[in-house]
């Protein structure tokens, strides 16, 4: 268990990593550690924690690719799989991110992959095919906004 002690330092000052030592312990200083499946950091940025998110969801993607190119499931039932798997490993804790430019960039990019994925190309009147246009496919960044404001109700709800 001492072994497996460690201490972050939360500050935006670079500092040496240093030894605590306690009697004969010794505690090493760490730059970053998981918690409750979420990356905690010394700078208090969110953007290890988000790249890692996207890489999961990519990774569950993946997982399940056979079941999203499958012309025997529905677009209904790949959305409610992707809805109840993907998008919940991709927003885990997002009550909590401070949403930047980028930051919504790169989720909008992830999540229009893989709804591109999942409805394919549109058939036209003209027999032509393309691809679903942005605005028909941008969702993820208005249900984290509603997930935040979801938090924020919960917080007013506290006592002093």
């Amino acid at each position: 268990m001492v072994k497996k002690t460690k201490y972050l330092r939360c500050t935006r000052k670079n500092y040496n990593l240093e030894e605590i030592q306690i009697n004969s312990l010794y505690l090493e200083q760490v730059q970053s550690y998981k918690y409750l499946g979420s990356t905690v950091n010394s700078d208090n940025s969110i953007q290890e924690e988000f790249q890692n998110r996207i890489t999961l969801g990519y990774k569950a993607y993946y997982a399940n690719q056979l079941l999203f190119k499958s012309r025997l499931v529905s677009k209904k039932l790949k959305m409610k799989l992707y809805w109840s798997v993907i998008r919940p490993i991709v927003t885990y804790g997002c009550e909590t991110w401070g949403l930047k430019e980028t930051t919504k960039t790169k989720l909008m990019v992830f999540e229009r992959k893989v709804l591109r994925k999942i409805f394919g190309p549109t058939k036209e009147r003209d027999n032509t095919w393309r691809i679903k246009t942005n605005d028909e496919l941008d969702k993820l960044i208005n249900y984290i906004k509603a997930k935040r404001l979801s938090w924020f109700g919960h917080l007013r709800q506290m006592s002093e």
